[in-house]
């Protein structure tokens, strides 16, 4: 395996009430360049930062907020705070719902969360070519991109960048996995904070590298490469061009 170990660079950044904003930085990719730290973050969704939090993330310059959330999501909970020279966009790559397709107990978590996300990098192409395209735009950066809990929707937009940008499926897989922790985190505040109890179900908290190491093969055997099925969603050679440019030092 090349590339930076996920767990040998502190990526995880503290805030009062979100657990899984980190930065995607410092991984190794084509001919050896580092991805660039502090362009690109992923979080958990950022709508329960306040005021406690707003020194901290202004200092990381953050530009753009890409809001993966589905609409009703937003409506529900709100959005990132309204601060000076922070833009929000707002892109929802259309999804089934999982309770669609709800998982067994006893069956292959790593398989079914791998097929949750190819249904979604079906289905979902417009919004996910808009996501890498901002990514890709240097003006937008820094970049926060974010679902509910940071880890799916989230997890496969910036595996698709990090893929585009060289870095190893092993070691993307070891980030996606990071999120495990983070839904811990996330788990025990929501259980801490609603008497009446909770009960949040596997797949919502768990990030098996095995899912991801699946998902990118299979896209690949469907598409030859990551970046023909990002052309396939509509994202042009020029983007794919200017995130190797600006995200790889």
């Amino acid at each position: 395996m090349s590339g930076v170990d996920a767990s040998e660079i502190n990526r995880h950044i503290p805030f009062s009430a979100t657990f899984n904003f980190r930065d995607v930085g410092g991984y190794t990719g084509h001919a050896g360049r580092a991805v660039r730290s502090g362009r690109l973050y992923r979080s958990d969704s950022l709508h329960r930062l306040d005021e406690t939090d707003r020194a901290a993330f202004t200092a990381l310059g953050v530009r753009t907020v890409i809001d993966l959330r589905r609409p009703y999501e937003v409506e529900r909970d709100g959005r990132v705070p309204d601060w000076d020279g922070l833009a929000w966009r707002h892109i929802h790559p259309e999804h089934a719902e999982w309770d669609e397709t709800p998982h067994q107990p006893g069956t292959d978590l790593a398989r079914y969360l791998a097929d949750r996300y190819a249904d979604l990098a079906q289905t979902g192409t417009a919004g996910l070519a808009e996501a890498v395209g901002l990514i890709a735009d240097s003006t937008s950066a820094p970049v926060v991109v974010h679902c509910v809990a940071g880890k799916d929707r989230t997890g496969i937009v910036c595996a698709l960048t990090l893929a585009v940008l060289g870095v190893a499926d092993d070691v993307i897989a070891e980030d996606y996995a990071l999120s495990s922790g983070a839904s811990q985190r996330f788990h025990d505040w929501v259980v801490a904070s609603t008497p009446s109890g909770v009960d949040v179900p596997l797949p919502f908290l768990a990030s098996p590298p095995d899912a991801m190491r699946l998902f990118l093969a299979e896209l690949r055997l469907g598409h030859g490469s990551v970046e023909g099925y990002l052309r396939h969603a509509g994202v042009t050679d020029a983007q794919l061009a200017g995130l190797r440019e600006h995200l790889l030092a």
